[in-house]
């Protein structure tokens, strides 16, 4: 905007309190003002409006976080620190952050964690198309029957699931490369088949690998690879 005003909720989860999904939560909940105002979903914040969150003010200063976690088996990926196997405690982070996306509580692999609500805002934008690739072992061989079927689409959850790359890498192991994120997706598609999944990794969120990060370890992005993010995403 020529006026340098931005939406209210992207400019609370510009402070890295939360994503801008949960900014318009708040909002619903009053939560937020705009100089001493109730906001609204859709109003804008000019350079000099004060904003006020649970009574605080808050500001775009808050340094932006970028985090590569192993999650390992038994953690979940819930901000919800009632729940004793939560992200959050498991990290123990010095700051708030936040996961983008998730994987389920027996699923291992990359997680980002960060504090910039607008990242996690577009990565998990389903028209985006973003790549996750993972590493799946099942109970019983894998035939060329199974690669088909996996690749063209399964139905599960009332739809069919959108074309992907997959590749046999031995006897009971594969290779797949998602572009949408359903619920238990691949455990779904593998059960329909009559396969059940043995073990579960994700290796990679768009450019970003997991590469030699240990279970229950994590790493900052490099600056690399938070430009190749926001480029990837600016061109959108």
């Amino acid at each position: 905007m020529s006026d340098g005003s931005i939406s209210i909720n992207k400019y609370v989860s510009a402070t890295g309190l939360c994503s801008r999904r949960e900014a318009d939560r708040w909002i619903d909940e009053g939560r937020v003002q705009i100089n001493g105002r109730d906001a609204k979903k859709g109003n804008r914040v000019l350079p000099n409006d004060q904003v006020i969150v649970d009574g605080q003010i808050i500001s775009k200063t808050t340094k932006l976080v970028y985090i590569a976690f192993h999650k390992p088996k038994g953690v979940t990926c819930t901000t919800d620190t009632n729940d004793p196997s939560n992200i959050i405690d498991y990290i123990d982070y010095q700051k708030r952050i936040f996961p983008v996306g998730r994987l389920d509580k027996d699923s291992t692999g990359l997680i980002l964690m960060t504090n910039d609500g607008n990242i996690v805002n577009e990565i998990l934008r389903a028209e985006n198309e973003n790549e996750k690739e993972y590493l799946v072992r099942v109970h019983k061989p894998i035939d060329g029957e199974f690669i088909n079927k996996m690749s063209n689409g399964i139905y599960i959850l009332g739809k069919k699931t959108k074309k992907c790359k997959v590749e046999r890498l031995s006897k009971h192991e594969f290779k797949i490369t998602l572009t949408q994120g359903l619920n238990r997706q691949i455990r779904r598609m593998c059960k329909a088949l009559d396969y059940k999944v043995t073990w579960l990794s994700r290796v990679r969120i768009m450019n970003i690998k997991i590469d030699h990060i240990l279970p229950g370890k994590w790493r900052y992005l490099s600056s690399t690879e938070i430009r190749a993010l926001e480029n990837k995403i600016a061109r959108r």
